[in-house]
């Protein structure tokens, strides 16, 4: 779909300027007869497949976009009513412009899945499906709340992953600022008095010599090397699928770490899955799904091994366990579901487990990050002070001082 800048002409011959999608221009000027407009000329407004609101339309917007549709279409309220009543009272201004979009959109024709088939950047594939069942069911606005509560369940995870990954760094950098605040400023000075004195140094004070000479020497190394390996390593996983493939196995494998990610990635596709499969989506399409959301290229093969296992005749539960990636309680709990025909409520279970898990595991990692980081800082001050004040201790006692 592109979008298009369109003038037209109403019934009473106004002019009347707007912006809407359309395939092209025939489709266009359908889409405005519709709307009880005559059109006059157009223009394309951004290139082809460009959303709107590109990666500017957060979820917490989202959040807000299901929650109003969902409860003014439980009242009675059209959609149509509902998508003016936000678009005026949203407080991003590219919310309301998607709003807007979505309004001329359905006033042209469109179903609501159908307008939001020309914001990729802002409606996923799979929150499209998902309207798009709702619409076919009748029951949009309970899509509409499970799609609410799912964004809020993925807002707290992401603030779990934040968590994980930002406590470590954080404490990381400021043991790394110490260390090179201690190496390249105080130890020299200090050790430049104890180097006067003449006497045998101890091993471990020539060992801080060194390493103080090495950080002096080597500064911008040092301080270089972190964002620059970050920076090529991100550039790999972006341009090859076989690097991003290693890399995101060694994130599954991370001591502490990894666990936690698999399970936050798992509660992730357990729920989702849980979600389609409840709204009438077929299985294929719930597995497809999965692997375009997992985050992680790994687990996303998997789901594709899956899938062409599930097509090709074999039950849910067989093809999950000979993709050897999943844990056996998912296993589990999609045989029993698929025994009991509960199949959405076990796999909400198991996402429900993972979550509370993972919360779990990462309250602990933080709970000792901090005396971990701690005993760290406190060893390598006490290596400094044993380095530069024992020789000085062991010479003022020489002296007989």
């Amino acid at each position: 779909m592109t979008i298009y800048r369109y003038k037209g002409v109403d019934a009473g011959g106004r002019i009347r300027k707007g912006k809407t999608s359309a395939a092209n221009g025939a489709d266009l000027e359908l889409r405005l007869r519709r709307m009880g407009l005559e059109l006059v000329s157009y223009r394309t407004a951004r290139p082809d497949g460009m959303p709107i609101a590109p990666r500017r339309v957060k979820r917490r917007d989202l959040i807000v976009f299901c929650f109003h549709l969902e409860q003014a279409l439980r009242a009675g309220v059209p959609v149509v009513e509902s998508l003016q009543d936000l678009r005026a009272s949203a407080d991003n201004p590219r919310l309301r412009e998607v709003c807007g979009s979505l309004l001329e959109a359905i006033e042209g024709g469109s179903t609501l899945s159908e307008a939001m088939c020309g914001f990729p950047g802002v409606f996923s594939e799979v929150f499209i499906n998902l309207v798009r069942a709702g619409e076919q069911t009748g029951n949009l606005n309970g899509i509409l709340e499970k799609l609410g509560a799912d964004l809020k369940w993925q807002d707290e995870q992401a603030s779990m992953v934040r968590k994980l990954v930002m406590v470590p760094a954080f404490s990381g950098a400021v043991i790394s600022a110490v260390m090179v605040f201690l190496m390249v400023y105080l130890v020299p000075e200090l050790l430049a008095f104890v180097s006067t004195t003449g006497s045998n140094l101890p091993a471990h004070t020539r060992l801080l010599i060194a390493v103080s000479t090495g950080f002096a020497d080597y500064l911008y190394v040092i301080l270089c090397a972190p964002p620059l390996m970050v920076t090529l390593i991100i550039a790999g996983g972006r341009t090859s699928p076989g690097f991003r493939l290693v890399l995101d196995r060694l994130k599954l494998s991370l001591p502490v770490v990894g666990p936690v990610l698999e399970k936050l990635i798992l509660a992730r596709l357990s729920g989702l899955f849980a979600m389609m499969y409840a709204s009438g989506i077929t299985v294929i399409d719930c597995i497809s799904a999965g692997e375009r959301s997992a985050g992680n290229l790994a687990i996303a093969r998997a789901m594709n091994s899956v899938g062409r296992s599930v097509a090709d005749g074999r039950n849910l539960g067989d093809s999950f366990a000979a993709s050897g990636l999943f844990p056996p309680l998912i296993l589990r709990m999609i045989r029993v579901g698929e025994t009991t025909g509960a199949l959405a409520l076990s796999l909400e279970n198991v996402a429900w487990f993972y979550t509370r898990d993972a919360r779990e595991a990462i309250g602990r990692l933080q709970s000792l990050v901090e005396p971990v980081m701690t005993l760290l800082l406190g060893l390598v001050i006490g290596w400094v002070v044993l380095s530069v004040f024992g020789p000085i201790y062991d010479l003022i006692t020489g002296l007989g001082i």
